[in-house]
């Protein structure tokens, strides 16, 4: 039982242990059995963090149906790693080398020095996060419900933000809230910071608290902290422009209405696409190249270390690097006056290489099992599967049986990633003696 096939079981443990408590009567709210795959459906987009539903949450489950739900939401956006290393860290056993290991290589870190350290900032900083939230997101609702509904609407609105799952309690998402700014700047805070990665999140904290406490040395960041951060924060500006163009005259999304109102409209479609999964419209309605954008942005998704999925921003910037060198006649990738290693180029073209195929098969296969639903629909679908977003053109609940089985296994692939799951299922690799001669071939 190598680390990545414990991952891997793991996930699938914790979402077998899902489903059979959202199957159970007093997880819906008719006080029936649960059809298996709906909850099958149910536990896994919530484990993988995607937010696709097949029933509206807020009316088909109960309230220890939606407290089922958020929980294997805060596992899976944890990671079953980190949530099952901090259980046994509270029953105060100690962590053994397996664990470090296990730990390094589900939050990708370079090293299995300060694991535990690592391990209680992530856990603290979730809860302050999440908290945060709810805090502001409390007054907002207590305005429109009851204090009691108001602080469940809360705490499920803000968990769901910080780990990127999209699901939400009312049946049209955020559309109710689409222009207010009080909701709207708080979640897309914490959808950001969630999706950016802890490492991220940590390294900034480093250097303000030098800064506060005016210590003489300068710091320098990390290469993962300058791409990670410039390319979100350009994604983000490019997706709300684009989004802002493409959509401006659809007056079934941002047309009639005020330049205003539609700037907020865009910025949201820009974060939330990259892998939140709520929405302030009706996507379905969208433009076909607004929905080819949205596949697009999708498809890259969050940052490494975060809640979010996709092929991770810094994988998109060392290709687009690769692109870049190749065109300047230039033998190495540089970024930020630092050399990419090639084992991190060749790692990054297996993730989109493997990406690209697990979408692509899954697509092929839902065309086979619903062949009356629109390709561009199928594609929205599959990658909003793979890249854990779970936005939707509405068709989620029409797919045929053996099309949600394998939206639920592309699901399953997209959060435990493609290189992981290889890893599982061929074994860890082995060290060769053997290096053969070099020769040239014809590419391009």
């Amino acid at each position: 039982m190598t680390v990545s096939r414990s991952i891997c079981f793991g996930f699938l443990a914790v979402i077998t242990v899902g489903t059979l408590l959202l199957m159970m009567p007093f997880s819906t709210s008719s006080g029936t059995w649960n059809d298996p795959i709906v909850a099958l459906f149910t536990a896994t987009s919530a484990v993988c963090v995607t937010g696709l539903a097949v029933e509206d949450t807020g009316t088909y489950f109960s309230f220890w149906g939606q407290l089922f739900l958020l929980m294997l939401v805060q596992i899976g956006g944890l990671g079953y790693m980190t949530a099952n290393t901090f259980l046994l860290l509270l029953l105060g056993r100690r962590f053994s080398l397996k664990d470090k290991i296990a730990i390094q290589q589900s939050l990708d870190r370079p090293g299995i020095h300060g694991s535990t350290q690592i391990l209680r900032s992530i856990i603290a900083l979730t809860a302050i996060m999440e908290i945060t939230g709810v805090l502001l997101l409390l007054p907002i609702f207590n305005a429109d419900y009851g204090f009691n509904q108001a602080l469940w609407l809360a705490i499920f609105h803000s968990i769901n933000s910080w780990n990127n799952a999209g699901f939400s309690l009312f049946p049209d998402s955020y559309v109710r809230y689409q222009f207010y700014l009080p909701l709207i700047i708080p979640v897309s805070l914490l959808i950001i910071l969630g999706g950016i990665g802890y490492p991220v999140i940590f390294e900034m904290y480093l250097w303000m608290r030098d800064r506060f406490l005016k210590k003489p040395h300068r710091a320098v960041f990390s290469l993962n902290f300058k791409v990670a951060t410039s390319t979100t924060l350009a994604l983000l500006v490019m997706g709300t422009i684009a989004f802002l163009f493409i959509e401006l005259r659809n007056p079934d999304t941002f047309g009639n209405i005020s330049f205003g109102n539609q700037l907020v409209l865009a910025w949201f479609q820009s974060v939330t696409t990259r892998t939140a999964g709520f929405n302030t419209i009706d996507i379905g309605r969208m433009t076909t190249a607004g929905l080819f954008l949205t596949i697009a942005l999708m498809f890259i998704g969050a940052s490494p270390g975060g809640t979010g999925g996709g092929i991770k921003t810094t994988t998109a910037r060392v290709l687009a690097n690769c692109t870049k060198a190749i065109l300047q006649g230039k033998e190495e990738v540089e970024m930020y006056q630092r050399q990419v290693p090639i084992s991190l180029i060749l790692k990054a073209i297996g993730v989109v290489v493997g990406s690209t195929i697990t979408v692509i098969l899954a697509t092929i296969l839902i065309s086979i099992t619903d062949p009356t639903v629109n390709f561009i629909q199928i594609l929205f679908e599959v990658v909003s599967a793979f890249a854990t977003v779970g936005l939707s053109t509405g068709i989620t609940a029409s797919v045929s049986g053996a099309g949600k089985l394998i939206l639920i296994a592309t699901m399953y692939v997209g959060r435990v990633g493609i290189l992981l799951l290889m890893a599982a299922l061929l074994g860890d690799p082995r060290p060769r003696a053997i290096h053969y001669p070099e020769e040239n071939l014809l590419v391009g």
